[in-house]
C-alpha cells in the first residue's frame, strides 16, 4: 500500500501537484475499502481517524484518482456516483433494482465477443463496462418489483 501511494504522490508531484496529507488519507482508505463507495461513505470512513477532512477534498480525490487512471466511477442508476479501485482485475457488473446489491463477474466468452465486435467494426476500445440491470435472486423469488420494471 504504501508502495502505491508513494507512486501516485510521485505522479501527482511530477504534474505541479502539491504534497497533501489529507488526499494520502483519502487514498489511502480509498484503496482499503472492498466495495463500491460513494463520495459520503468515504468520507465517513475517512473521518473516523482524521475528523476534519472534508467532503470536498474526498471528492476531489477521487476525481483525481479517476483521471489518473487508480479509480473508476460507476453510476448504478440510484442517484449516487459510486467508486472503485482500478487496480483489480476487469469485471462487470450485476445490479439489482429492487435492494441496490451489486454482484461482479468476469466472463471470458463476453471478452472474447466484445473482441470480435470492435474488431469486426475496426475500433479500438480504450474501455468498457458491463452493467446489468434487473432483480437478484432474493428480490426475483420475492416478487419485488425494480425501479425500471
Amino acid at each position: 500500500m504504501k508502495a502505491l501511494l508513494k507512486d501516485i504522490e510521485e505522479e501527482i508531484l511530477s504534474a505541479g501537484g502539491k504534497r497533501s496529507r489529507s488526499r494520502a488519507a483519502v487514498m489511502e482508505q480509498f484503496f482499503r475499502t472492498r466495495n463500491h463507495t460513494t463520495v459520503e461513505e468515504l468520507t465517513r470512513a475517512v473521518r473516523t481517524r482524521f475528523p476534519r477532512i472534508g467532503a470536498v477534498t474526498v471528492y476531489r480525490t477521487l476525481k483525481l484518482l479517476a483521471r489518473m487512471g487508480y479509480a473508476t466511477e460507476l453510476d448504478f442508476g440510484d442517484g449516487a456516483r459510486r467508486y472503485e479501485s482500478s487496480l483489480s482485475s476487469h469485471h462487470d457488473h450485476l445490479v439489482c433494482t429492487v435492494c441496490g446489491a451489486v454482484i461482479e463477474f468476469e466472463n471470458k466468452d463476453i471478452e472474447k465477443l466484445q473482441d470480435l465486435v470492435t474488431l469486426r467494426h475496426g475500433f479500438r476500445p480504450a474501455a468498457h463496462r458491463l452493467e446489468i440491470f434487473g432483480r437478484c435472486r432474493k428480490c426475483a423469488a420475492n416478487g419485488a418489483e425494480g425501479r425500471n420494471e
